[in-house]
């Protein structure tokens, strides 16, 4: 620490103030207020999640954050914070984007797996024993089901075979949103560093990550709706509801948990979201504030919802008397078996399974919320009510996200006024 006198001090008051800074600079060194320049990244970062992350962020956030911190620790974790230069950020950047760096891609068997194992010699059970993986993941290749890396290579080291397994869909490096969200959150811990006085200044605004390409939301048309809600029909209510009630308000999947019986005024026919309900692996279920403030809102929903919504409670209190005691009471609309909070990883299980059963277009259960807003933009509703209905902190968020459905009204748009001037013309 350096320390500089005023100017005009005269030398008793310097020297009494050096004492005074020393005194206190010693107390900030034994309760660990000091951060040490030599600090480094790792180091820094333990510190951050302690004293800022989990502290002030949300439970999933963080999870996600120490998800990201399992590959930039290895990376740059051993580099002093005041020696982490653009060109470390930018090494770790390229090697993100390189092929074979996800962890999470599934690998596909060959289709001669069977003849490949026989011919060499292996039976199923001595193969098991000799890589590690269970029987039941040497059966799931035979048959040709995918598998993860980790399963994949244990086998090759066994079964040295150039084409025995390929990636699955080609997906074998990291998106240049994750990227992104690798340098966002670098950005965040070195940005805190900047605040507590550890570095000069960000290295990270001195890289420019690689440009996030961006997706199109993907949502079923109007005749494709139809046809989901036609084939809900003979599903059970309770799912029907919660995608019906996702096609109508394009409320995210965690709301959708969150939702208690008291967020629904049947009277008026409005629904209040302002909590939601997650799942982590450290914590399990548990309930959350909304994604952002202005996630918290109040929409109207319709008659047939409303209907739809009484008619599901009607069930659920049937079941609530046929479990008895072992019910429990979370007032939540949708609940598991026993009553208490469901996890939001059990609609998207169910949801992957309904559009299998009925062969309809392979969506995702979060692309219900998709259809609910293209579907409101087709049919001629304004972006700042869509957006609001959505939750969205800003309208750009809304446009950013529906390009083409908002093209295509406006197209729409353009003809409607044809037709208008057209038909003013012959009258």
């Amino acid at each position: 620490m350096t320390w500089k006198p005023k100017q005009g001090m005269t030398q008793k008051q310097i020297d009494k103030e050096l004492n005074r800074q020393a005194v206190m600079f010693e107390e900030k060194c034994m309760t660990g207020q000091f951060l040490d320049g030599n600090i480094t990244f790792a180091e820094f970062t333990e510190r951050w999640f302690r004293d800022y992350a989990e502290k002030q962020l949300r439970s999933r956030t963080v999870t996600r954050y120490k998800e990201l911190m399992q590959r930039i620790t290895p990376a740059i974790g051993h580099i002093k914070v005041y020696k982490l230069q653009p060109h470390h950020l930018m090494e770790f950047y390229n090697n993100l984007g390189e092929d074979g760096i996800r962890i999470d891609t599934k690998y596909t068997p060959c289709k001669d797996f069977k003849d490949i194992l026989i011919a060499s010699g292996y039976t199923q059970k001595a193969l098991s024993e000799k890589s590690g993986v269970s029987l039941t993941a040497i059966r799931s290749c035979i048959n040709g089901n995918n598998v993860s890396m980790n399963t994949a290579d244990k086998i090759t080291s066994i079964i040295s075979h150039k084409n025995l397994f390929k990636p699955a869909n080609g997906k074998t490096k990291l998106s240049n949103k994750t990227i992104a969200e690798y340098h966002r959150l670098i950005s965040s811990i070195l940005t805190a560093a900047v605040q507590w006085q550890v570095i000069p200044s960000n290295p990270c605004n001195r890289v420019k990550p690689p440009k996030a390409e961006r997706k199109e939301a993907v949502s079923l048309d109007e005749v494709q709706a139809a046809e989901l809600i036609s084939c809900l029909q003979s599903e059970p209510i309770k799912y029907r509801t919660a995608v019906m009630l996702t096609l109508y308000t394009g409320l995210r999947r965690g709301e959708v948990c969150g939702l208690n019986w008291s967020d629904i005024d049947f009277k008026n026919s409005i629904i209040s979201i302002n909590k939601s309900v997650l799942y982590s692996a450290d914590r399990g279920v548990y309930e959350d504030t909304t994604k952002t403030k202005s996630s918290n809102r109040i929409i109207n929903i319709p008659s047939d919802m409303i209907k739809l919504l009484k008619q599901y409670q009607t069930e659920q209190m049937k079941q609530q008397l046929a479990m008895g005691d072992m019910w429990i009471d979370s007032s939540k609309i949708f609940t598991s078996t026993n009553g208490s909070m469901i996890n939001p990883d059990t609609l998207s299980t169910w949801f992957k399974g309904f559009i299998r059963r009925h062969n309809l277009p392979d969506i995702h259960y979060h692309n219900l919320r998709h259809t609910a807003a293209t579907l409101l933009i087709a049919g001629g509703v304004d972006i700042a009510t869509v957006s609001k209905r959505l939750g969205h902190a800003d309208r750009t968020t809304t446009l950013n996200i529906y390009t083409h459905a908002i093209k295509s009204a406006d197209k729409a748009a353009a003809y409607k006024l044809q037709d208008i001037f057209n038909h003013s013309k012959i009258s």
